[in-house]
C-alpha cells in the first residue's frame, strides 16, 4: 500500500474503474454487478479504491456502487470512492443518451456538461444522492477537462472554458477545506493540460491516461512527473496498453482503430510485432510488462485498471506484484522498443 500524494489515503497498487457498472458497451447484468464488486472486496479487503464518475451510465455506475457496497455490508471507512465530476443526470428523452452514441446500453438517464464552480457543486451533490448513505466520496476531479477545453469554438472561447475549468476547482479545493473529500486531483488524456493545471491549482493527485505507456513516455513528461514526485502530487496511471493494442488484445490505439494503410500506423504494428517477441523470448507477459512498465515512475501510487468480470479482478492485481526480469528491460533498451535514457529501470 502507497499513500496518495498529499492526501492521507492509503492506494493499493491497483485501483478498479466501475464503467462496467454503467453498462459500458453492454449491461453485464445485477449478478456480475455486484459480483465485480464482491472480488474486489474479497482481493483487496479494507483497502479497496473504486473509480467512477457521473459519466458512467448517466450516474448508473455510482448508483450501482451504493447499491453493492449495501449489500455487502461494506463499512464506509473501507473503501475510498473517488468520483470524477462534470457530468449530470437528467431524463432520457431519447432512445438512447446524447452524451456519448452507441457507448453505454440500456440506459434510462442522459447526462449533460456541467463544468462551472456551481455545476460542479451539483454534480458532487448528485453523485452523493446516487452513491446513498453513507457512502461519499474521498477523491474529487474535474472529468477530462481536455476534452473540455478541446471543444472551444475560438480562442475566446477556450479562455472563458478555462476560467470555468478554474472556478470548478475553486469549488473542490474549498469542499476539501471544509473537510468533506481528502484530496483533489485531475486526470486527463492530455498531459499538458494536467500541468497547465498542476501550476494554478493546488492538486493532491493526477491521473495520466494514455501518457505513459511502455510505447509513449516523452522526456518532457518524464521531467513533468519528476516534478509532481518532487511536490508529493500523488500520480495514478491508467490506460497503460494504449487501449489494449500494445498487448496485442484489441486492434484500437487510445480509441481509434489502426489502419494498416497508414504510415504512423504501420509503425505502430512493427513495434509491437518486436515487443511481443521480446516477451515471447523472455517468456514475460505483455500485460505484467506495460503494468509494470506503468508503475516504475517514482511517485507512481497505482494503477487504475477495469474489470468487467469478476474473475478478472484478481488477476488485475497480480499484475502489478508479478516481477519482471531486469535482463528483459535492458533488451528492450537496447532495441529501442523503450528510451534507453529510461530512467526507472534497468541500464
Amino acid at each position: 500500500m502507497t499513500i496518495l500524494g498529499r492526501t492521507s489515503l492509503e492506494v493499493p497498487p491497483v485501483m478498479f474503474g466501475t464503467s462496467a457498472l454503467g453498462n459500458l458497451y453492454g449491461d453485464p447484468g445485477a449478478a456480475t454487478k455486484l459480483g465485480i464488486v464482491r472480488a474486489i472486496r474479497a482481493t483487496l479487503g479494507s483497502h479497496m479504491v473504486l473509480d467512477s464518475a457521473g459519466k458512467y451510465g448517466a450516474g448508473l455506475s455510482l448508483e450501482w456502487i451504493g447499491r453493492a457496497l449495501r449489500e455487502l455490508a461494506i463499512p464506509p471507512e473501507e473503501v475510498v470512492i473517488s468520483n470524477k465530476l462534470g457530468w449530470y443526470r437528467v431524463p432520457l428523452t431519447g432512445p438512447e443518451p446524447t452524451f456519448e452514441r452507441g457507448v453505454w446500453h440500456g440506459l434510462e438517464h442522459d447526462a449533460v456538461q456541467r463544468i462551472s464552480g456551481e455545476g460542479i457543486l451539483a454534480c458532487y451533490e448528485q453523485g452523493n444522492q446516487l452513491l446513498g448513505a453513507p457512502y461519499r466520496p474521498a477523491l474529487v476531479s474535474v472529468h477530462d477537462p481536455d476534452e473540455y477545453l478541446a471543444g472551444a469554438t475560438s480562442s475566446a472561447d477556450r479562455e472563458r472554458r478555462w476560467a470555468e475549468v478554474l472556478d470548478a476547482y475553486r469549488a473542490l479545493l474549498d469542499l476539501r477545506q471544509r473537510g468533506l473529500v481528502k484530496g483533489v486531483g485531475v486526470g486527463s488524456k492530455d498531459w499538458k493540460v494536467i500541468r497547465d493545471l498542476a501550476a494554478v491549482v493546488d492538486l493532491d493527485w493526477v491521473m495520466l491516461a494514455c501518457s505513459l505507456t511502455v510505447f509513449t513516455h516523452p522526456p518532457e513528461l518524464l521531467a513533468f512527473i519528476a516534478d509532481l514526485h518532487r511536490r508529493g502530487v500523488g500520480i495514478i496511471n491508467s490506460a497503460v496498453f494504449n487501449g489494449g493494442f500494445l498487448t496485442g488484445q484489441s486492434e484500437y490505439f487510445d480509441y481509434r482503430q489502426v489502419d494498416p494503410s497508414q504510415e504512423n500506423d504501420r509503425a505502430l504494428i512493427a513495434w509491437r510485432t518486436r515487443f511481443l517477441a521480446r516477451c515471447q523470448e523472455f517468456a514475460v507477459s505483455p500485460t505484467v510488462a506495460c503494468v509494470a512498465f506503468g508503475l516504475s515512475a517514482p511517485g507512481t501510487a497505482s494503477i487504475a485498471m477495469n474489470s468487467s468480470k469478476p474473475s478478472r479482478v484478481a488477476e488485475n492485481l497480480a499484475l502489478a506484484t508479478t516481477p519482471v526480469p531486469a535482463p528483459f528491460w535492458a533488451a528492450l533498451k537496447q532495441d529501442r522498443l523503450i528510451d534507453p535514457a529510461y530512467p526507472h529501470l534497468a541500464p
